[in-house]
């Protein structure tokens, strides 16, 4: 402004930015003006940190005749407000917003007069990849607003170059009654306004994730579902934040997101098949019991399915999963109905191949143990291998550690079937025609699967 010079308003910057701390802006401040060559500075005597709450920070400094001076520096609007308005100001910092800068201003004077020293541009251009990564959210699902204490001009800048190009939402507190899709950009925000954002999301019926990096934005990372603190975050910040990224940029958030939308899947995919196995094996026992007249299995068979069949399950946590495009929720209904659709197919199928075991076969008592023994296993790799996917069961290749357990399963099975080893032995041919008779089913099965899945939106 009239009646400064650069390294003069830099220097009472300076003054009023803290030495030594996290906060970029300070540091960025304190380096521009270690080059410029100011004689007539005050001498500072207090420094007030920055305060959140009026957006400024302030010192208290005397001159050569030991007079009294206070500067501050923060945001323009609030600057300004304690200064003579200047028309002049206020049509450069309009300019500077409009190109995208952090405008700050500089004001000095004795403590109950002061003077608009001038202002301070900060260029602080997103990162190259972070227009692909909001992308990326918006591919799967996630809805994106940028909630800034900057000037809403700023901010709306900003948000076009990274694509967020919704509405801006105007000056001031936010609305009471606001939804996600009413803005997508924030600007002049103060920190409980982000609290409150957080909440009124919530309240929506939202899943809401909250990324941020002050000790300011601290109560709206405690209260988001998945609070997220960037790299160079404050320690209140990330210790607010659920999950804290340890690289630079917005990428740890997309993997996040993908990881756990991949987790969501296998568990998924443990609860059907535990689901569907649980009821099957109850249902086909009491049929068991009332085509042959007796147990159909020992406690001792029992303990081998039980160990042969966790060895499986516990191989599919780190089975292939294709993440879900859309946010997932739990729907354990859907989970229940899917399950017993699918245990009624299969106690048709045990049933059937029973029958055939007792009637046709005319097989021993212990051979029809055994019997059951090879259909519940060979049937269960075949559920498995079926509700993994939620399209067809080829659409994806399973992990080679789930491949393997199922080799080793199958092997052991057929081993222990055909050499009598715990159970009555059976021969070989009829073991090789269940495993034949499950492969048929799980086509079949995949069929009904994908009608089920289908109508309830199970994805």
């Amino acid at each position: 402004m009239a009646g400064f010079d650069e390294p003069f308003v830099l220097g009472l910057a300076a003054l009023a930015s803290s030495e030594g701390g996290q906060d970029p802006v300070d540091t960025a401040i304190r380096n521009a003006s270690r080059g410029a060559s100011i004689s007539d500075l005050p001498r500072l005597t207090r420094f007030v940190p920055f305060d959140p709450a009026n957006k400024m920070s302030e010192a208290l400094a005397s001159d050569a005749g030991d007079r009294a001076i206070r500067i501050v520096k923060g945001a323009f609007e609030r600057v300004n407000a304690l200064t003579q308005s200047s028309p002049e100001a206020s049509a450069a910092a309009q300019a500077l917003e409009a190109q995208g800068f952090r405008v700050l201003a500089v004001g000095v004077g004795a403590p109950d007069t002061l003077k608009l020293a001038g202002l301070i541009a900060l260029s602080d251009p997103p990162r190259a990849d972070s227009a692909r990564l909001i992308a990326n959210l918006l591919e799967m699902g996630v809805h994106t607003v940028m909630v800034t204490g900057d000037a809403t001009a700023t901010a709306g800048v900003v948000a076009h170059a990274v694509g967020l190009d919704g509405a801006v939402c105007p000056p001031g507190p936010p609305p009471e009654s606001l939804r996600a899709e009413d803005y997508a950009v924030f600007g002049g925000i103060f920190p409980e306004d982000k609290f409150r954002i957080v909440k009124a999301f919530q309240s929506g019926g939202h899943i809401v994730g909250m990324c941020g990096d002050g000790a300011n934005d601290a109560p709206a990372l405690r209260q988001a579902q998945m609070g997220i603190a960037v790299s160079t975050a404050t320690d209140v910040a990330k210790s607010a934040a659920g999950i804290v990224l340890t690289e630079p940029g917005l990428g740890g958030i997309v993997t996040a997101v993908r990881e756990g939308r991949i987790t969501f899947q296998r568990i998924l995919t443990y609860m059907l098949r535990s689901v569907t196995r649980k009821l099957d094996q109850m249902l086909f026992l009491t049929a068991g019991l009332i085509m042959t007249g007796h147990a159909i299995l020992t406690p001792m068979l029992m303990v081998v399915l039980m160990i042969t069949g966790d060895f499986l399950a516990m191989s599919s946590t780190t089975d292939n999963v294709r993440p879900s495009q859309k946010p997932n929720t739990w729907q354990i209904n859907h989970v229940t109905i899917a399950g017993i659709v699918l245990a009624c197919c299969n106690l048709l199928f045990y049933s059937a191949l029973l029958a055939v075991g007792k009637f046709w076969l005319d097989l021993a008592t212990g051979q029809l143990q055994t019997l059951t023994v090879v259909i519940l296993a060979f049937s269960g790799q075949a559920v498995l291998y079926v509700v993994r996917e939620r399209r067809r069961l080829w659409s994806s290749y399973p992990g080679r550690w789930l491949v393997l357990s199922s080799v080793v399963d199958l092997a052991l099975i057929a081993t222990l079937a055909t050499r009598g080893i715990l159970m009555s032995p059976l021969p070989l041919l009829w073991v090789g025609a269940v495993s034949g008779a499950a492969v048929v089913f799980a086509f079949v099965l995949d069929l009904v699967k994908v009608a089920v899945f289908g109508r309830l939106m199970m994805t």
